[in-house]
C-alpha cells in the first residue's frame, strides 16, 4: 500500500491546480453546443423541431472510444503524447466555438450543425487526453482528490458557458458570447503549455492494431473484468433514475419555477461540487475502494430524502434540505466512481480504456431513465425514489468482488 502524503500538500499541490484548470478547459464546451445553443437558435427563430435535431451533434461524446486508440498511438512531436494532444485539442476547441460564433443561424441552421458536431468532436477528443492526463500524472493516493477537483473545474465551467453565456446573452451580441468562451480556452492552452508530461513505464502501442486490439486484450485478461463492466454500469443506475424525474416531482409538489431554480440548480449545484470536494479529501484518508462503500451508501440513503419530501408535501425546508443531501452524496459518488474507473486503466492504453469505461456511464443515463415517468406513474412518488434507492443495491452488492473494504489497492492487476 503507497504511503499517503499529508491531506494538505495534495490539496494545495501544483498537480490538484494543474487538474482544475483541465477541468475548467474540459467542462467548457459542453453547453456551447446544448442548452446555450439551444436559446441562440430560439432567438434567431429557428424551426423548434430543427433546434431539436441539434441534440444529436452531441454524438461524439458517446462514441468517442472508436479514435481514443488513435491518441494512444500517436505522439505529436512537439510536449510529449499527453501535453502535445492537450493543446492540440484545445486550439482545436477555440477555432470551432470561434466557429460557431461566426455563424448565422438565422441563415443557415445546417451550417451551424457542421460547425457545432465539429466542437463536439474536439471536445470529445480533448476529454481524451485530458482523462489520460488524470490518470497518469497523478499517483494512486491523489487520484481520488485530483479527480473530484478536475469535476468541480468541469461544473465552474459549466456555470461560466450556461448562466453566464445566458445572461450576457442579454446585453451583447450572441456572436460575441462565443468570442468571449473561445478566448477562455486559453485557460487550457496555458494549463497545457506549464504542467508536467506524465512519466509512465510502458511505452506506447507500437502500432495502430496494437493500440485497437491490446487496449481491450489487456483488460478481458483480468479476473473479475466482466463484473467491473457491470459495476461501472450499475453503480449509479439508481442515483441517475431519480435524477431524471427530479425536475416533474417538484414542480408536481407544486413549488414554483423560480423556487426550483433556486433550489435545484444553485443549491443542488453548490451542494454537488462541495461533495466532490469533501469526497475527495475523504479518499485520501479511506482510499477509492472503500469511499466507494461509504459513498454509495450515502447515495441511496440520499434519495430516500425524496420519498420523505413526497409524504411531507410543499415545505420548502425539506425540498432545500432533499436536494441540497442528495446533491452533496451525488458528487461524492461521482468523484469515486470516476477516480475507480481510471485506476482500473492501464497506463499503456490510458486514453482509450477511459473512453470506454466513460462510455458505458452513457447506459443507465439513457436506458435506466426512459422508463422513470412510467414507474412514477405507477408507484407513485414515494414508491417511486423507494424504488430507485433500492436499485442502488446490485451495485453495491458488486463491491464486494470489484472493490472488497478489505484491499486498500485500486490497481487493474488486482
Amino acid at each position: 500500500m503507497a504511503t499517503r502524503p499529508p491531506v494538505h500538500r495534495v490539496v494545495f499541490s501544483a498537480r490538484m491546480l494543474a487538474q482544475l484548470l483541465a477541468g475548467f478547459s474540459s467542462g467548457l464546451p459542453l453547453l456551447l453546443t446544448g442548452s446555450t445553443l439551444q436559446a441562440w437558435l430560439k432567438d434567431e427563430r429557428v424551426d423548434l423541431g430543427a433546434i431539436g435535431l441539434f441534440a444529436l451533434v452531441g454524438l461524439p461524446y458517446t462514441l468517442k472510444f472508436f479514435w481514443s486508440p488513435l491518441l494512444d498511438r500517436y505522439v505529436p512531436p512537439f510536449l510529449g503524447r499527453r501535453r502535445g494532444w492537450m493543446l492540440l485539442t484545445q486550439l482545436a476547441v477555440a477555432a470551432a466555438i470561434a466557429g460557431v460564433g461566426l455563424s448565422s443561424p438565422a441563415v443557415s441552421p445546417s451550417g451551424v450543425a457542421v460547425l457545432a458536431l465539429a466542437l463536439t468532436f474536439a471536445s470529445a477528443s480533448q476529454d481524451i487526453v485530458l482523462d489520460a492526463y488524470r490518470r497518469e500524472a497523478l499517483e494512486e493516493v491523489e487520484l481520488g482528490f485530483g479527480t473530484s477537483v478536475f469535476v468541480s473545474g468541469y461544473r465552474l465551467a459549466m456555470l461560466v458557458s450556461g448562466a453566464l453565456a445566458l445572461a450576457l446573452a442579454d446585453r451583447v451580441p450572441w456572436r460575441s458570447v462565443y468570442f468571449l468562451m473561445a478566448g477562455l480556452m486559453s485557460v487550457g492552452v496555458v494549463t497545457a503549455l506549464l504542467c508536467r508530461e506524465p512519466v509512465i513505464d510502458a511505452p506506447p502501442p507500437r502500432s495502430l492494431r496494437d493500440a485497437v486490439v491490446e487496449p481491450f486484450v489487456d483488460f478481458f485478461r483480468r479476473r473479475r473484468a466482466w463484473l467491473i463492466l457491470a459495476f461501472i454500469v450499475l453503480y449509479k443506475v439508481g442515483d441517475q433514475m431519480a435524477s431524471a424525474m427530479t425536475t416533474p416531482f417538484v414542480l408536481d409538489l407544486g413549488f414554483s419555477k423560480t423556487e426550483l431554480a433556486a433550489v435545484v440548480k444553485v443549491f443542488g449545484l453548490v451542494s454537488m461540487i462541495c461533495g466532490g470536494l469533501v469526497g475527495g479529501i475523504v479518499m485520501l484518508k479511506l482510499g477509492i475502494r472503500r469511499s466507494l462503500w461509504a459513498f454509495g451508501i450515502l447515495q441511496a440513503l440520499s434519495v430516500l430524502a425524496f420519498a420523505a419530501l413526497a409524504q411531507a408535501g410543499r415545505i420548502y425546508g425539506i425540498l432545500a434540505g432533499a436536494v441540497s443531501l442528495e446533491n452533496f452524496s451525488f458528487g461524492m459518488g461521482a468523484a469515486a466512481y470516476s477516480a475507480y474507473m481510471a485506476s482500473q486503466t492501464n497506463k499503456r492504453f490510458t486514453a482509450t480504456q477511459f473512453a470506454l469505461f466513460s462510455s458505458l456511464t452513457g447506459i443507465p443515463r439513457v436506458l435506466a431513465a426512459a422508463p422513470t415517468g412510467f414507474l412514477a406513474k405507477a408507484l407513485g412518488w414515494t414508491g417511486f425514489f423507494t424504488f430507485c434507492a433500492a436499485a442502488a443495491i446490485p451495485g453495491l452488492v458488486l463491491l464486494l468482488w470489484v472493490a472488497p473494504w478489505r484491499e486498500a489497492s485500486s490497481s487493474p492487476t488486482d
